[in-house]
């Protein structure tokens, strides 16, 4: 195998192409989290942008945020109001933006999707120390920031 041209590429693309082979093989283990639920992809996408936010959110923010079309995410922000899983209040920064919360009954969901999903990580790796996985998972963070933050701003200021 020739890793000669992978180690010259610059390391953010390397970590790209690393990131859609973990996210096929997370996607594929960890779907089972969600059986029995009835959420597609992009609903437990949504549901989890929502019940996880700092601030709610609208639409278009989840869509910027996970790199999704706007209508992708209304789609699945309609099946989930619907379901009862999350509710739209008032804007008072846009009166046609509604924020999205969650309901009670949302988190509920959310909370066990995520205890099966704790059990499935225990088992898939556990002899992982959880701190690295955390300092991962933090360093992947602040890197998605830097980069939101910088398409953010205007294209001449790049």
């Amino acid at each position: 195998m020739d890793t000669e041209a992978s180690e010259s590429r610059h390391p953010l693309v390397g970590l790209v192409d690393e990131t859609i082979r973990l996210n096929s093989r997370l996607r594929s283990v960890f779907g089972t989290a969600r059986a029995g639920c009835a959420l597609n992809d992009s609903e437990h996408m949504v549901l989890n942008a929502v019940v996880e936010a700092e601030q709610a959110p609208t639409v278009a923010q989840i869509g910027r945020s996970m790199g999704h079309a706007r209508q992708l995410v209304q789609r699945a922000a309609n099946a989930l109001r619907d379901a009862g899983l999350i509710e739209s209040i008032d804007n008072p920064d846009h009166k046609r933006a509604a924020l999205l919360r969650p309901t009670p009954a949302g988190v509920a969901l959310k909370r066990a999707i995520d205890a099966r999903a704790d059990e499935i990580a225990q088992q898939l790796v556990p002899g992982l120390d959880p701190e690295e996985i955390r300092a991962a998972a933090a360093a992947l963070r602040a890197l998605r920031k830097q980069i939101e933050a910088r398409l953010r701003q205007p294209v001449g200021a790049r």
